[in-house]
């Protein structure tokens, strides 16, 4: 079984990403999971065509795409990819588009088809800060999801596909101030456990969050 994990190069005048940083720092295995990383541009443009390649390549089972959500305090397992891009700031590229669709005529929505509840069930356990989150936003990671899940469902690509939004690292916090933060030992921890949880399980808990009772 093989895992296909990206991550995004610096944006918005930072020097650094953390979800580029983890996603190099993974373990190559995990049990019976072979991983593969990479690092997608921040660009809406550019993204797909980049992601759609790797997955070519690699012919991944699962696709888990990790982004920055600075401000965010904890990791956050997303539910749903919605049809829209919205930039509150510029991409890489210096475009931001307003109110238009990721794929023209595509589906208003898409559900993440990875074990979420599950995860973050896991990594909770683990001691590590993790929620569900209904928003992906209307960013480049959004973009990133849905194109994924339309690339599964539209294109018959037969992999399993979600995303995962990550806190700034300290050193990101310190600059900016009173954000809240995580380490990046510990965001690698929360990754492999979505990916660990991913291989196993092809069905989700049916709990509020991944709450085990």
């Amino acid at each position: 079984m093989k895992a296909l994990v990206t991550g995004f190069d610096a944006f918005g005048g930072d020097k650094l990403n953390p979800s580029s940083l983890a996603v190099r720092r993974l373990k190559r295995k995990i049990g019976g999971l072979t991983i593969h990383a990479v690092e997608l541009p921040t660009s809406y443009s550019r993204s797909p065509i980049v992601l759609r390649a790797a997955i070519h390549e690699v012919q991944p089972d699962i696709v888990l795409g990790v982004g920055q959500a600075g401000g965010r305090s904890e990791l956050c397992l997303e539910r749903v990819a919605i049809n829209v891009q919205d930039a509150r700031i510029k991409d890489n590229d210096g475009k931001q588009p307003i109110d238009r669709p990721v794929v023209r005529d595509g589906p208003a929505a898409y559900l993440s088809t990875l074990p979420i509840k599950a995860c973050v069930a896991e990594m909770r356990k683990a001691g590590l800060p993790a929620a569900v989150s209904n928003s992906a936003g209307t960013f480049v990671c959004n973009h990133v999801f849905y194109a994924a899940m339309d690339m599964a469902e539209q294109h018959s690509m037969g992999f399993r596909g979600g995303f995962l939004h990550i806190p700034y690292i300290p050193e990101q916090a310190a600059r900016v101030g009173g954000a809240p933060s995580m380490s990046l030992d510990d965001i690698v921890r929360g990754i492999e456990i979505t990916l660990a949880v991913s291989a196993v399980r092809q069905t989700d808990l049916h709990s509020v969050e991944g709450q085990i009772s």
